[in-house]
């Protein structure tokens, strides 16, 4: 569950799950929570599986099994990817070097069976990985006024400039990290990482303190981020392979991702992509999974659709074969065939560009 469900719902919060947790699908008005967050900032907590890795060789474990560089330098991140033998996503996850300790952040459906099965590999290298999901409340704040509002309630630290980069600092009387995000909304954003003893402290304080903040769920997440570009783990980047995604910003293409001790091609050798990501307009919402033809054949599948606030009408994502033709698509909608327009990702032009924005150069 959320850190603050008691929180959340004294702001008349609805729910959901999202990988196994249970999350704030909105407050209500979502349209208007959403053009709130596009036009100034909001505040979403967002539903992580965290591990702790320590030790000696904690570093040189990481790097070797994931598909990026993990930074050696405290105060810095990386994105990346774990890779199965066949070289298909089997998570996405944030790396950040804190010391004398790695956190990551995962998927919440993934976290539990990532550790277990790491410490199982650590071999004779000094590394300890331990899931502490139920130790931190992360809060995303995302917004063209989020550095903002970050300067307006943060002590002891300046704003992070760098993405992926923390600072350490205090909100109120609460020890916080404040990391500058990959702006998966296409805003400026942030993560702000606490113990979850002072999540409803924190939360407060980016919500009312300063300059004030929207609340914000999964629900107006969903269509940010669609606006925006950026894949999802659950809906467009589990199972696929990384060329296929375009994620540029989650791949060392001089490094070897290993499974285990057991080295997985390089991502480079996997040869040309044979699908890609792209943007659909249509006249309705369809379902995620919906056929997408080119005449009578079929040429790939909706990811994710939404009706989005500032486009103001249906958009989706799909995958779709790396030679669908630009022109003449359709939708498959309740047995229909409806006609989709291709649409350059973005669909929204904010403050920021998605780290996740698909490229294929």
């Amino acid at each position: 569950m959320t850190v603050i469900e008691g929180v959340h719902a004294d702001h008349a919060a609805t729910f959901r799950e999202v990988g196994g947790r249970r999350v704030v699908a909105d407050y209500g008005r979502p349209e208007r929570t959403h053009r709130a967050v596009r036009n100034v900032v909001g505040v979403c907590e967002f539903g992580y599986g965290v591990l702790v890795v320590t030790g000696e060789d904690r570093v040189d474990y990481v790097d070797n099994a994931v598909s990026n560089r993990v930074p050696d330098t405290d105060g810095q991140g990386t994105y990346a990817l774990l890779l199965d033998p066949q070289g298909r996503v089997e998570t996405d996850m944030y790396v950040y070097n804190a010391g004398e300790r790695l956190l990551v952040f995962t998927p919440p459906q993934n976290a539990a069976e990532l550790a277990e099965d790491w410490q199982g590999k650590t071999f004779i290298q000094d590394v300890d990985i331990r899931l502490a999901t139920d130790d931190f409340a992360v809060f995303g704040v995302h917004g063209p006024k989020a550095t903002e509002k970050i300067a307006s309630v943060l002590h002891q630290a300046a704003s992070p400039e760098a993405p992926l980069s923390f600072n350490r600092g205090e909100l109120g009387d609460a020890g916080v990290s404040v990391v500058r995000t990959d702006n998966l909304a296409g805003e400026e954003s942030y993560d702000v990482v606490c113990g979850a003893d002072d999540a409803g402290r924190v939360f407060d304080t980016l919500v009312n303190r300063g300059l004030n903040a929207v609340p914000f769920g999964y629900h107006t997440w969903e269509t940010l981020t669609l606006e925006a570009g950026s894949p999802l783990f659950d809906a467009e980047i589990e199972g696929a392979l990384p060329n296929d995604l375009g994620l540029r910003n989650a791949l060392d293409f001089e490094k070897g991702c290993y499974v285990g001790q057991e080295v997985v091609s390089r991502v480079e050798n996997q040869g040309y992509p044979n699908s890609r990501l792209v943007g659909l307009t249509l006249d309705t919402v369809p379902d995620s999974g919906a056929a997408v033809c080119a005449g009578d054949e079929h040429v790939g599948e909706i990811t994710r659709a939404v009706d989005s606030p500032t486009h103001e009408g249906p958009i989706a994502m799909a995958s779709v074969d790396w030679d669908a033709p630009e022109d003449g698509l359709t939708v498959r909608v309740d047995g229909d065939g409806l006609p989709a327009d291709r649409h350059a990702l973005p669909f929204v032009d904010g403050s920021a560009v998605s780290a996740r924005l698909p490229s294929y150069e």
